[in-house]
C-alpha cells in the first residue's frame, strides 16, 4: 500500500493504518532503533572505559608512591642493565613470598588494584590487605638491601 493510501486511513481513523504502517515501515523502524541503540551503547562503553582509565591511574600512582619508599630513586638508574638486575632481584624476593602474598603484591602493584579488590579476590579484610602489604614492602626493603641495592 502507498503512504497517501496509509496517510488516508490514519485520517479515517481506521487500525488497519497502523498494521499497513507496520507491514511497510515496520522491519526498517526495528533495524533502526537497534543500530541506534547499538551506537549510544558503544558510545557509553567508551565513556565508561575513559572514566575507569582515569581512576586506574590514580590507583596505579598511589601504588607506585607507596612502593617508591623501597626502591631508589636515582636519576642515574637509567641505565637498562642495572633496571634488569633490579627486576631480577625483584623477581627473586617475590619467590620468598607465599602464593597469597605474591598474588596481593602483584595484584597491587602490577595491576594497581584497590586494597578492596584485593580483599575480595584473596578472601581476607581490607585491613588484612593493608597490613600485609606493609609487612611484604619491609620484607622487599630488607632483601633489596642485603643484595646492597641502593633503597
Amino acid at each position: 500500500m502507498d503512504d497517501e493510501k496509509i496517510i488516508a486511513l490514519f485520517f479515517e481513523r481506521s487500525e488497519q493504518a497502523i498494521r499497513e504502517l507496520d507491514i511497510k515501515y515496520g522491519k526498517i523502524c526495528h533495524t533502526l532503533s537497534y543500530n541506534i541503540v547499538k551506537i549510544v551503547r558503544n558510545i557509553s562503553l567508551k565513556i565508561y572505559w575513559r572514566k575507569e582509565a582515569a581512576k586506574r591511574s590514580g590507583h596505579y600512582t598511589i601504588a607506585l608512591e607507596e612502593i617508591e619508599a623501597c626502591i631508589a630513586d636515582r636519576k642515574t638508574v637509567e641505565n637498562e642493565m642495572e633496571a634488569r638486575e633490579l627486576a631480577r632481584i625483584i623477581e627473586k624476593f617475590l619467590d620468598t613470598l607465599t602464593v597469597k602474598e605474591r598474588v596481593i603484591f602483584m595484584r597491587r602493584y602490577a595491576y594497581a588494584d584497590t586494597y578492596a579488590d584485593i580483599a575480595r579476590r584473596v578472601g581476607i579484610s581490607k585491613k588484612n590487605v593493608s597490613v600485609r602489604l606493609t609487612l611484604i614492602r619491609r620484607k622487599l626493603k630488607e632483601h633489596l638491601m642485603e643484595r646492597e641495592v641502593f633503597v
